[in-house]
């Protein structure tokens, strides 16, 4: 059983780095593609390959040898890294949002909102906003007294699971954190439902079927992929005491950490013709020089 763990966890991640370090490297190299909508793709991309990157080798180790020991600071970084991506995640798919509603509904104005100052300076406050808000929870969780043992149930170290295993009522701040947390997400969340109303609201009212395709084209997978991140994210983390099965606990853990970065490549380049041109065109080459 172990061993089946081990080669399913290792095809799962070996989708996941090849789906996503081809749309890094398509983004990369193909100069079609330098645009405000790749450029975020490619910070999406590289998020999601850290991310899955944190958890499954660590997981895929103790599969294989059949242990479930990480050490404390082994347990701090992933920690750190993990949230830190995730919350960076959020916040480049809440700046696309933004970014499909510039390009839809103020198309004359797009050049001058989404100049490639503006790009790099919302992706770096992205990145910015994961590391602080990272610093913020880890710091603050390896902080408590822990007093209910050392075995954390879980296949990577998640913070719910740690807090379990503190002393009762050192947890406050943490709940109180959690809390503003909680807040600036759906701060995030309200913007980006804000920003498709006003986009399918302007689709809608185009004269021309190729353009209404040609928008819901590239909002429709952004859509996919934020529904399917916060969906298994709210699931894992709203789950109700009665269901918090061990077994329910991994599989919806497993669901929002592992899930979105192997699939986000796929939804993104299903229906994306300029970034399947862009991949043939990469194949082309590669196996030229073969």
């Amino acid at each position: 059983l172990q061993l089946l763990h081990f080669w399913l966890l290792l095809g799962i991640y070996l989708a996941a780095l090849l789906g996503n370090g081809l749309i890094s490297t398509a983004v990369a190299c193909h100069h079609r593609l330098h645009t405000p909508m790749y450029f975020f793709l490619l910070n999406l991309a590289l998020l999601d390959l850290g991310c899955i990157s944190t958890t499954l080798p660590k997981a895929m180790a103790n599969a294989l040898w059949d242990t479930r020991d990480i050490s404390y600071s082994g347990c701090v970084a992933q920690t750190f890294l993990f949230v830190f991506l995730m919350s960076a995640e959020y916040c480049i798919l809440t700046i696309m949002s933004y970014d499909r509603y510039a390009a839809i509904c103020k198309p004359l104005h797009y050049g001058t909102l989404m100049d490639s100052r503006a790009c790099a300076t919302m992706a770096a406050a992205a990145w910015a906003t994961g590391v602080l808000y990272s610093l913020l929870h880890t710091a603050n969780t390896f902080s408590l007294p822990l007093c209910q043992g050392n075995a954390v149930d879980q296949f990577f170290c998640e913070i719910p699971q740690l807090l379990k295993l503190s002393c009762s009522g050192s947890y406050l701040r943490e709940f109180g954190l959690v809390i503003f947390s909680a807040s600036v997400f759906f701060g995030c969340f309200v913007f980006i439902v804000v920003s498709y109303v006003q986009i399918f609201r302007a689709v809608l009212r185009m004269p021309s079927e190729q353009g209404r395709h040609k928008a819901f084209s590239t909002c429709l997978p952004h859509l996919a992929v934020v529904s399917l991140f916060l969906s298994s994210a709210t699931f894992s983390h709203l789950r109700l005491p009665s269901l918090s099965s061990p077994s329910l606990v991994l599989v919806v853990s497993f669901l929002y950490s592992v899930v979105p970065p192997t699939l986000n490549p796929l939804i993104y380049s299903i229906r994306n013709r300029e970034l399947k041109d862009a991949l043939k065109k990469l194949f082309i080459y590669v196996f030229s020089q073969h």
